[in-house]
């Protein structure tokens, strides 16, 4: 049986996975949703009750917490990563650890950016240095605007509530220096990459350059883009098919 680890990003925890888990579980996969450093719970009593120490909280955490759970399977195992998880995803790939990866709206290595307004206006805001490490604290009226544009009001609030919290801005910060590197010239483990036409945080143009700083001719490293869809891609309506055509490219991969 081979084993996925789900890898959520910035503003979400492991609840965010629920349905993927069961989606992947019911086909035969071990499924496994690894909370971040100080993620774990349920996202409204996070919110309510940020945990101390969370605005401190630094990308190399984040990724070692994930790389123990990885390191403690028996078999190298799939990772499919959300945003920052994505990146982790990356990350992981470039250290030989997994089976196969799928980067899904995933932050960029090596401090590639888009021109993008929404991508510079959100970025900026994440990472304001003005702001030192004080933990950026998300709102259904941010949610809705940034990460879950594509739902009417209603639904992006009922998502805010269940399954946002607040976050560091260091995380996001380190993704853009030393700790975000990626060395795109090794050979690595097939990669499908995900984006969402409608997604204000990254744009899928931002997607593509990362694909395209892969430069293995012999690495399989694919793009599937996703119409409408927003940063919410995993959540929101809509989400089956993105996961079947994950299943099915995972299935038509030699992963033994």
């Amino acid at each position: 049986m081979k084993t996925i680890i789900f890898v959520h990003g910035m503003f979400q925890n492991p609840k965010s996975w629920g349905n993927w888990m069961n989606y992947f579980t019911q086909r035969g996969y071990n499924c496994l949703a690894p909370a971040w450093p100080l993620h774990a719970g349920e996202p409204a009593e996070l919110r309510q009750n940020p945990p101390a120490g969370l605005g401190d909280l630094e990308l190399n955490e984040v990724v070692e917490a994930v790389e123990c759970v990885v390191l403690e399977q028996e078999a190298k195992p799939i990772v499919i990563g959300h945003s920052v998880g994505g990146l982790i995803v990356q990350l992981l790939a470039n250290r030989e650890l997994i089976a196969a990866g799928v980067p899904i709206d995933s932050v960029a290595p090596n401090a590639m950016v888009d021109l993008d307004w929404s991508f510079v206006k959100n970025s900026a805001t994440i990472a304001n240095p003005l702001k030192g490490n004080a933990p950026i604290y998300m709102d259904a009226e941010t949610f809705h605007a940034s990460f879950a544009n594509t739902l009417n009001e209603a639904a992006a609030t009922a998502a805010f509530e269940q399954y946002a919290t607040h976050d560091s801005r260091n995380v996001f910060r380190d993704c853009m220096g030393e700790a975000g590197r990626v060395d795109l010239d090794l050979p690595h483990v097939p990669l499908l990459f995900i984006a969402g036409e409608k997604d204000q945080i990254v744009p899928p143009h931002l997607n593509e350059k990362n694909v395209r700083g892969y430069t293995d001719p012999n690495s399989v490293t694919a793009l599937q883009e996703f119409a409408n869809r927003s940063h919410f891609i995993c959540g929101e309506p809509g989400w089956e098919e993105v996961a079947e055509y994950v299943y099915n490219w995972l299935e038509a991969q030699d992963l033994s």
